[in-house]
């Protein structure tokens, strides 16, 4: 699959741009791990133009993560035609369009999947976004606003008459949110338009190797792109790309998984400072299956995502890795 000059080989599996959760170290690791492709943070055009130290940072790209594609947002075009040139000085593979987050704060506003309601805009904004820069453009969309209004397979053609050269579709309404289950059959329709020639990337609900291969298979996209599953779990990757082509592989040991957790860590110490950077780290944390289902874990939760320091963090991980799990191993044991 190519995204212009972009090769990203066969079936390709990719990291989903995802607020607070995809900063470049996180991004680094699951390229690391298997991810194909990666995408940042989404980008507010009005704050990049107003260059606000929190959103310019996020332009930031490791050569070793490449390639990775900036995501950026807004509700009028001036604005998105200057962001996307600020964002083609950054050098990224691929500049992504975001006409699919849900949330209030930004769809309510008309940008996002606020846009489905607005579609004569949306196809303007992507339209001199094409034509202002010289990097390859997509875009990440839904499948309408609510279920009376799917219009994803028209809407596929018409983005793809715009210049884009993919789209990714992530199988829910705006209205959806992340509630019910993503419909990759409608995803398949717009797969099988005969006249969309772009690749198709398909988005929802993606969690296990058996599904990135069932995505691929059964319902004939191009790429998958993985979002919440791989929040604290960035070694899914390793096991989703064998399964790509058919391959399935043994996960990661729980060793190799509490490495990649502590680097997380203390990346994102090094990134931030410690206190900031544990903060950030909490939602990785919280969402973790390192720790989903162990009995009794409710007070060592609390402890865990409460911890203010490094040490204090350490000190938590380090017993659940070296008494609470084995403990746990033991027990299964003996009942088997």
């Amino acid at each position: 699959m190519k995204i212009g000059e972009i090769d990203l080989g066969e079936r390709p599996v990719m990291l989903a741009p995802m607020e607070d959760v995809t900063d470049r170290s996180f991004r680094l690791i699951c390229k690391e791990q298997g991810a194909d492709m990666v995408y940042t943070e989404f980008v507010s055009a009005d704050a990049l133009i107003r260059n606000i130290a929190a959103t310019t940072r996020k332009l930031h790209i490791d050569p070793l993560e490449r390639p990775t594609a900036i995501q950026i947002y807004g509700r009028e075009v001036e604005p998105m035609v200057e962001a996307a040139k600020i964002v083609e000085a950054a050098a990224p593979d691929v500049l992504d369009i975001n006409f699919g987050c849900p949330v209030k704060k930004v769809a309510g506003k008309g940008a996002g999947a606020g846009m489905l309601r607005d579609i004569p805009k949306m196809l303007e904004i992507t339209r001199a976004v094409v034509n202002a820069v010289k990097l390859p453009v997509t875009v990440k969309t839904r499948l309408g606003w609510d279920h009376d209004s799917r219009i994803i397979v028209d809407l596929a053609e018409q983005l793809q008459d715009c210049g884009i050269k993919a789209l990714t579709v992530h199988g829910r309404t705006r209205s959806q949110m992340y509630t019910g289950s993503a419909d990759w059959e409608m995803i398949a329709r717009v797969k099988e338009n005969p006249r969309l020639t772009i690749p198709l990337i398909g988005n929802g609900d993606i969690t296990t190797p058996e599904q990135v291969n069932e995505a691929f298979s059964r319902y004939g996209v191009d790429g998958v792109m993985v979002g919440r599953a791989s929040i604290g779990a960035p070694w899914i990757f390793r096991g989703m790309k064998a399964a790509a082509s058919g391959n399935y592989i043994p996960e990661p040991s729980t060793a190799e998984k509490f490495a990649l957790i502590r680097r997380q860590i203390s990346e994102s110490i090094d990134r931030i400072d410690e206190y900031r950077g544990i903060l950030h780290i909490r939602r990785h944390l919280a969402a973790s299956p390192l720790f989903k289902g162990i009995p009794n874990f409710r007070e060592t939760r609390i402890a865990m995502l409460r911890a203010e320091t490094a040490s204090e963090l350490e000190a938590i991980l380090q017993r659940v890795e070296t008494e609470i799990l084995p403990a746990i191993e033991n027990e299964n044991k003996n009942k088997n």
